[in-house]
């Protein structure tokens, strides 16, 4: 960060604190008072009490938190310093669908449940971003921000508790509910920012959106609570001039030279959301209850330009060339069923629980170049969908024994997992009469038929859970599960949970848990087929393959085994005097057999090996996912809070901050089938090992400001967006690399009240207009892409908005 731009913060932060807010509320501000239902079956525990470490968020901190998108991710990343949700473009599907991290982990080793129970993950395999390549993560923004009351984070592994996936932690979000009143909000912002590279200033990614929620009565005491919302926000474009590549450099294309051809930055979204919540009491202490979300979200994505004078092209249909834009048309559905109630001494509850993700890809402004100039422009490429259904009965009461409270907790839980895939439309994969020119649609031929997937499998669980309170100095959580994988077979996985308090507000909290994520459908059996430019700019066609495809065992490829974690942890939670509470955490995760995908292998000796021994068409590039290493991840992180009265209002300072480090302890030695082909094939290569160890900030640090008055409400913040690293591997031994620095965000709003149940709000985030280091001259495609896809900071620059909102 230069001096001046340190400068510009300081004194924007002078004039901000005082007198505005942050348009994200305070950092992780949990209550230490606050009870809690996530990490623990005692229904008494408050975060203080906890045996592990766990955030509360209050739904206006989430709604003050969202920041330009309206995201319920972004959110997350400004509350939780150990949350990390970047924003990627020219990243396939994570164009579409942004995948969150935890403790620098990967997305699909932290586990989501809505009102406690699993949420389904997307069913889209981003396999061309950064962050989170190979993983189907959940989606996070298929979730209304309006539809939540709380989210509680479980910042340890708790496979035991949960079951699998759970290594780096939970998310477990608690959707709205009662009977009484209702709110309706609207609000529109933009990005106001200079660019550098190209020296102008940008007004871009105008962003509308409206929701409302209500509640009304069911029987007595029972309540249904509904809400929808939709939004609306346009593209951003952060490319640079085009400098064109040496290798196409012909008089065509230079005539395009200096445009910007490329696209970098957000695409077009619309979305609808609905979303319910509802309980109906019944006779003899039960209830029914039920809730659900419904999410439609249609998004556009970017992909690399294509010259004028170029085998990818035919000048009669773009005489100018063209840049294919990504069309993901995403429907994502879930629903829950349920009834609980009391039977003896023992309460219990019973649930049934559906969820769908159905994604289709398509392209626009795209060719199939091998079809001629009669190629058709637009391609439906794939259909994707993963379902799961859940079946779950649990038993939990309290008793008392041995000097001590407990409350044990017995369940069982079935699942069904389904993953499908659907070929594009023949146009999409076709090899034409052309035989010099690409098969396929470009930037992301079809899926064929024969890469179709349709793949099932049944899970089992029981669990058994006590959590004890041995006095008010120490308590403990004992966890066991045995999951049974129909593909897998089965794991038993366990935790232990401990706090000793030293006094009333000062206490030591440690565990020690095993846990289990076994491969996704998707990781086992998707395969597609793609013609497109590698990151050096040379055309490839190239092929995910299944690990059972015979080419992928040819290669090498084996049966995927089950991801195995052992986490231990440290922590201290305290509150110091009536103002200041505090919490410092330390932990260790070590995780063996860490699925990855593979290295792109290509060249001469893959094509002709391929040739000779299967019947396929020519095959320049092929990846597959193994089991790649095995990790170590240590960190800390630490989050206070000082609360106060000034002014006759309410002061709260918050700070939080977080540190990760993965290290790479044993990697997966290139087989010798692939060796055999060409010494200097590798099958876990820099890339792929620059993604698990440092491509995510080690660091983040938050710090806050909030000010709560009769009429007024004041909040600032400053974010710490910790350096990353990124490396590629352009092959000849031409593997260049870049540390992109530290970065500084402030974010500020202020809101007034000018009658009882309405607000206004004015606010903006990233007020100074930072962006993260421009990429070096390797790394930033000729000009074209100036910034990297790392930083959580991301390349939009400044937002400002505006918002109103009546509570009733």
């Amino acid at each position: 960060m230069s001096a001046h731009s340190r400068t510009r913060l300081a004194l924007v932060l002078t004039l901000a604190l005082p007198a505005t807010a942050a348009a994200q509320a305070p950092v992780a501000a949990t209550t230490l008072d606050q009870v809690i239902v996530t990490g623990t079956r005692a229904s008494d525990r408050t975060v203080l009490e906890s045996t592990s470490p766990v955030d509360v968020l209050t739904a206006e901190d989430l709604r003050r938190a969202t920041g330009p998108s309206g995201e319920l991710g972004s959110a997350l990343q400004a509350l939780l310093p150990s949350f990390n949700f970047p924003r990627q473009s020219n990243s396939g599907g994570a164009d579409h669908v942004r995948a969150a991290q935890l403790r620098g982990l990967s997305p699909d080793q932290v586990l989501v449940l809505v009102n406690g129970r699993r949420r389904h993950t997307s069913a889209v395999v981003s396999t061309d971003s950064k962050i989170g390549r190979g993983t189907t993560p959940v989606d996070f923004n298929a979730i209304p921000v309006g539809a939540v009351a709380r989210i509680e984070v479980l910042r340890d592994g708790a496979g035991a508790q949960y079951g699998s996936d759970a290594v780096a932690g939970v998310v477990n979000i608690i959707l709205a509910g009662g009977a009484e009143g209702g709110a309706l909000e609207a609000g529109y912002g933009l990005h106001h920012t200079r660019l550098e590279p190209i020296g102008r200033r940008l007004s871009d990614g105008q962003t509308g959106h409206a929701h409302g929620q209500a509640g009304i009565a069911l029987g007595d005491g029972g309540f249904l609570r509904l809400g929808a919302g939709y939004q609306q926000r346009n593209a951003t474009n952060r490319a640079g001039f085009d400098q064109v590549p040496p290798w196409d450099q012909t008089p065509a294309n230079l005539a395009v030279q200096g445009r910007r051809n490329y696209h970098l930055g957000d695409g077009d979204s619309r979305q609808l959301d609905g979303w319910f919540n509802a309980e109906l009491p019944l006779p003899g202490d039960a209830a029914l209850y039920g809730f659900g979300t419904w999410h439609q979200r249609d998004t556009e994505g970017a992909n690399y330009y294509r010259y004028p004078e170029g085998e990818a092209n035919w000048p009669q249909v773009y005489p100018h060339g063209y840049r294919p834009v990504s069309v993901g048309e995403n429907l994502d559905v879930g629903l829950v069923a349920g009834v609980r109630g009391r039977l003896g001494a023992w309460d219990y509850d019973a649930s049934l629980d559906h969820g769908a993700n159905e994604f289709t890809y398509r392209l626009r402004e795209s060719l199939n170049a091998s079809l001629g100039p009669d190629s058709p422009t637009r391609f439906r490429v794939a259909d994707y969908r993963f379902a799961q259904t859940l079946a779950n009965l649990d038993f939990s009461r309290g008793f008392a024994g041995a000097g001590a409270d407990h409350v044990l907790a017995l369940g069982a839980e079935f699942r069904a997992e389904r993953y499908q895939t659907g070929a594009g439309d023949p146009a999409s994969y076709a090899a034409g009469p052309y035989r010099d020119r690409p098969a396929g649609a470009q930037a992301g031929g079809g899926l064929t038929p024969q890469d179709q997937a349709n793949l099932r499998r049944e899970v089992a669980s029981a669990y058994a859970t006590v959590s004890s309170s041995f006095g008010e100095a120490f308590s403990t959580d004992l966890s066991a599960r045995y999951e049974h994988y129909q593909d897998f077979g089965g794991q038993f996985t366990g935790k232990l949970a401990a706090r000793h308090a030293f006094t009333p507000r000062l206490a030591l909290r440690g565990t020690l848990s095993s846990n289990f994520r076994a491969p996704s459908l998707a990781q086992v059996g998707f395969e597609s087929t793609s013609t497109g430019y590698n990151a050096a700019g040379q055309l490839v066609q190239g092929r995910l393959l299944a690990v059972a495809n015979p080419i992928a065992r040819a290669l090498g490829a084996r049966d995927l085994d089950p991801e195995q974690s052992h986490n231990l942890g440290l922590g201290l939670a305290a509150r110091i005097g009536e103002r200041l509470d505090l919490s410092l955490d330390l932990f260790q995760i070590e995780i063996d057999d860490r699925i990855a995908l593979s290295e792109a292998i290509t060249g001469d000796a893959l094509a002709a090996f391929v040739a000779a021994n299967f019947d396929v068409p020519a095959l320049e590039s092929a990846q597959f996912f193994v089991n790649a290493a095995d990790t170590r991840t240590r960190g800390a992180e630490l989050v206070a809070n000082w609360r106060d009265h000034l002014a006759g209002g309410r002061l709260l300072l918050t700070g939080a901050w977080s540190y990760a480090k993965t290290e790479l302890e044993h990697i997966v030695a290139t087989p010798p089938q692939l060796s055999a082909l060409d010494p200097s094939y590798v099958l876990f290569g820099v890339e792929e090992r620059n993604t698990l160890t440092d491509a995510a900030p080690r660091t983040r640090a938050l710090l806050s400001a909030s000010w709560a008055g009769h009429r007024w409400n004041l909040l600032a913040r400053v974010q710490r967006h910790g350096s990353a690293r990124r490396v590629f591997d352009f092959g000849g031994g031409f593997q260049p690399e870049q540390r992109y620095g530290a970065e500084w965000q402030l974010d500020a709003e202020v809101e007034y009240a000018p009658a009882p149940g309405w607000s206004l709000a004015l606010g903006g985030s990233n007020l100074t207009d930072a962006y993260p280091d421009r990429s070096n001259e390797d790394i930033h495609y000729f000009g074209n892409l100036p910034y990297d896809v790392l930083s959580p900071l991301g390349s939009n620059g400044r937002y400002l908005y505006g918002r109103v909102r009546y509570a009733f």
